[in-house]
């Protein structure tokens, strides 16, 4: 289930910067379960990022899937950004329904473990870039909100509902 700021117990760990994900605390079994639920929370949810706080957990993952190739993530930091901004709308499975302007580094480059507790390092532009920003912003309690202008809300139409 999405945690969302409008419980205050859910909040507040979606404002709380996470632990360090320990990968010899969590066997591979442990693991592949932990990413195969988050992809299952984010797909329900029509998302293309998840950070593991958005589904209660206190620890630094996260998964990303802004097109065919899936990403997930343990300990991750940004090394290395541009000085070129790129403004863009986003929106969060955490704060349902409102959408603002939030102005980032256009290019990063990302370094962490991936499930094996293999080092990586993705350069990142694009849709993806602005992704794995999002959800680090998650990883150290920050939402999109914090961050955004011209907040303004959409309420978003199932379609099956209605036919």
């Amino acid at each position: 289930m999405m945690w969302t700021i409008h419980n205050k117990k859910e909040e507040k760990l979606l404002r709380t910067k996470l632990a360090t994900f320990d990968f010899s605390k969590h066997s591979r079994q442990e693991i592949r379960d932990l990413v195969k639920r988050m992809r299952e929370e984010m797909k329900t949810a029509n998302g293309i990022g998840l950070s593991a706080n958005q589904i209660g957990l206190n620890m630094r993952v996260f998964i990303a899937q802004p097109d065919k190739k899936f990403y997930a993530i343990f300990n991750p930091e940004i090394i290395k950004i541009s000085e070129e901004l790129g403004t863009m709308e986003e929106g969060c499975l955490s704060v349902p329904e409102v959408f603002g302007k939030v102005d980032r580094p256009a290019k990063i480059t990302l370094a962490g473990y991936d499930m094996n507790g293999k080092k990586v390092k993705i350069k990142a532009w694009g849709l993806l870039a602005r992704v794995f920003q999002h959800e680090m912003d998650h990883l150290k309690g920050i939402v999109f909100i914090d961050k955004a202008r011209e907040l303004h809300k959409y309420e978003i139409v199932d379609s099956q509902k209605n036919s």
